[in-house]
């Protein structure tokens, strides 16, 4: 054999290595998403929907399990993968030759970046449908009873909703473009699929509009709750006085129910003292919390998320007049440029890290956001106590959050990293009016909410501070005695 046999020998094994090193390391990352969101649903799910006396409907809500499991895994990663892309640019900035890093390059990046498109379009309209259909069917009428014939119902939906949701896209395509819809019919994985994605996409940027500007309000209140405040804002004495004395009154009032003429829900008596008693446990924790924890930790935290949620309105705010300076803001897809080869931040590694402690930062406080909304609310998961249809809800719109979160970052211009894979073919990222109203409505939005949620929370604690909220109330009813009444 020639030398040149041997070079392009040497090259295909290269790259059949490169492939399967590939395919280890993705394999390998989404095995440990998967273990980490098994055990976190399996905290949340009801114990009597897996252990009932009909097996039928154990295996389905097992089978419906896993495939929720799977879609929060595609959601964990899509959240992850952003910060993952800027972190590994930054990497091979830094080392460019260093031996063990050579797994990671710009092939493997853009790999993880296909794989959840896919496998979020996968989850959102084939899996996530699946599992509701089959935890609510029951079989055919006539056919006989059975896991098999649960799936059978099952497709049969499953097509049929298929088929009324695509057609309803490709109507909507043909409305906006009569030429993609005709091109999304003849090639249905180049431009139906992607044109979906992108349609959910928008859904789930929209979404986040609205929740974030909420959460970015509600992360000072729920890290309050979490933290134990300085004595100056909080009296932990009068609270374990008061839940004592309400705890001891119901205890009364279970043990001589004959006492009372009114009937009593023994039941709903047990819940509150069961909710007392884990309120006074947890002020009892509290008030032996340090003196370090209690006057350094909560002023720290709260500093914390006032520096990046103004940080996080300030980029905003610059993005939005370098769109009206210049459209070269505007956010595009990344088509042919490598990774490692300049940083996609002004400040270099540090700025980097800035970018991804905010994104991370955005998506908790949209999920704080989503779970605090009027609108989401009963969706919220609870300890042991969460129904499996709720799981299958719960798992949908996290996902549609965190497979819209690339997006969401490069559209408010919280990093120069360019979407990669169909995740930069969306259409209306190149439409400067949308994008535009998109940052104003956003910093507007949080703005408002923060305006409202500070001014409430002063006037609280100003009152609670002079203790004007134990004066007693005036009473109504009674009418006003003048001055010549009192007089005479």
């Amino acid at each position: 054999m020639e030398a040149p046999d041997y070079e392009v020998l040497s090259v295909r094994e290269q790259l059949f290595h490169e492939r399967i090193r590939e395919c280890i390391i993705s394999t390998l990352l989404f095995a440990t998403l998967y273990i980490v969101c098994h055990i976190f649903l399996t905290r949340f799910k009801k114990p009597a929907e897996f252990t009932t006396v009909d097996d039928e409907d154990a295996t389905v809500n097992k089978i419906a399990l896993e495939l929720c499991t799977f879609t929060l895994a595609i959601a964990l990663g899509a959240v992850l993968l952003l910060p993952f892309s800027i972190i590994s640019n930054e990497v091979l900035l830094s080392l460019p030759r260093n031996y063990y890093i050579q797994w990671l390059n710009g092939s493997l990046i853009h790999g993880l970046w296909n794989l959840v498109f896919l496998f979020s379009n996968l989850s959102l309209i084939f899996l996530m449908p699946f599992a509701y259909f089959f935890t609510e069917s029951e079989g055919f009428a006539g056919s006989r009873k059975g896991v098999l014939g649960r799936v059978y119902e099952t497709v049969v939906m499953l097509m049929l909703l298929t088929l009324l949701v695509l057609g309803m896209v490709w109507v909507a395509s043909a409305i906006v473009d009569n030429k993609a819809s005709r091109e999304s019919l003849y090639d249905f994985w180049e431009y139906y699929l992607p044109y979906l994605y992108s349609c959910i996409s928008f859904l789930g940027v929209l979404l986040l509009l609205v929740c974030t500007p909420l959460g970015l309000a509600r992360m000072f209140s729920v890290t309050g709750k979490l933290l134990v405040k300085p004595r100056l804002l909080e009296d932990l004495e009068e609270q374990l006085y008061c839940s004592a004395f309400e705890e001891a009154a119901l205890t009364r009032r279970i043990c001589n129910p004959t006492s009372c003429w009114l009937p009593l829900d023994m039941e709903l008596l047990h819940r509150q003292l069961l909710a007392l008693q884990t309120q006074r446990v947890l002020l009892e924790k509290r008030r032996k919390a340090s003196a370090w924890q209690r006057n350094l930790g909560y002023p720290l935290a709260m500093l914390c998320l006032l520096v990046l949620t103004g940080l996080s309105v300030l980029i905003v705010a610059i993005h939005i007049l370098e769109l009206l300076i210049d459209e070269a803001a505007m956010p595009r897809g990344m088509q042919g440029a490598s990774l490692g080869q300049v940083s996609f931040s002004k400040l270099g590694s540090f700025g980097a890290v800035v970018q991804v402690v905010l994104i991370f930062y955005l998506m908790v406080s949209s999920v704080v956001g989503f779970y605090s909304s009027p609108l989401f609310r009963s969706l919220r998961p609870r300890w042991h106590d969460t129904a499996m249809t709720q799981i299958i809800g719960n798992c949908v719109c996290l996902l549609v959050l965190s497979s819209a979160l690339p997006v969401f970052s490069r559209t408010l211009g919280l990093t120069r990293f360019d979407l990669l894979g169909d995740f930069g073919r969306f259409n209306w990222l190149g439409n400067f009016y949308i994008v535009f109203l998109y940052n104003a409505a956003f910093a507007g939005l949080t703005t408002l909410c923060l305006v409202k949620t500070f001014t409430a929370a002063v006037r609280a604690e100003l009152i609670r501070a002079f203790g004007l909220d134990r004066l007693p109330l005036p009473v109504s009813g009674f009418p006003r005695t003048s001055r010549k009444t009192q007089h005479q």
